[in-house]
């Protein structure tokens, strides 16, 4: 068995529509890295949310983002240094579609009055597809019969024919 050891990823960028895609090709590769491709989509997508909605709200747009992989779960944190920027007025919509889509999340401030906004995913057990017999490719047994499966009258037959080849 596999065991997983615990990953952290830390990021500082400065939001424009730009670098919301570049980022979100970092944060992918990372994740494939750690071997958590299930979780590149639902984790790239928020992140992408939460970028977007700092670069259209807030006035300062430098941004931390962090990952932190412990073995179960992942958890995504992005920071804001924006004092005005408030997530129950300007990121409603945003945290909302975040909320449908973790397993958890929050926002908590911190004590220069940015916020950080955090949302964790489970990572998820493969599907399990159920093991069917697969019949054996033929081979040479199986083109000829067996002595045990031709019927014993014919089997006399068979051997009363060669006797009388032989004489």
């Amino acid at each position: 068995m596999k065991t997983a050891v615990p990953c952290y990823y830390h990021l500082d960028v400065e939001v424009s529509p730009e670098r919301v895609g570049q980022v979100r090709r970092i944060l992918a590769a990372h994740l494939r890295l750690w071997d958590l491709e299930t979780l590149v989509e639902p984790v790239c997508r928020s992140a992408e949310l939460l970028l977007k909605a700092i670069d259209e709200h807030a006035t300062d747009k430098a941004t931390s983002i962090e990952m932190w992989w412990n073995g179960q779960h992942l958890i995504t944190a992005v920071g804001e240094n924006d004092c005005e920027l408030r997530p129950d007025q300007d990121l409603r919509s945003c945290l909302a579609r975040i909320a449908a889509t973790s397993d958890g999340w929050g926002c908590c401030a911190t004590d220069t009055g940015s916020k950080v906004i955090w949302f964790s995913q489970r990572a998820r057990a493969g599907e399990r597809v159920p093991l069917v017999p697969v019949a054996p490719a033929p081979s040479l047994r199986e083109v000829r019969q067996l002595p045990r499966e031709v019927p014993a009258v014919a089997l006399a037959a068979a051997s009363g024919d060669v006797l009388e080849a032989a004489r």
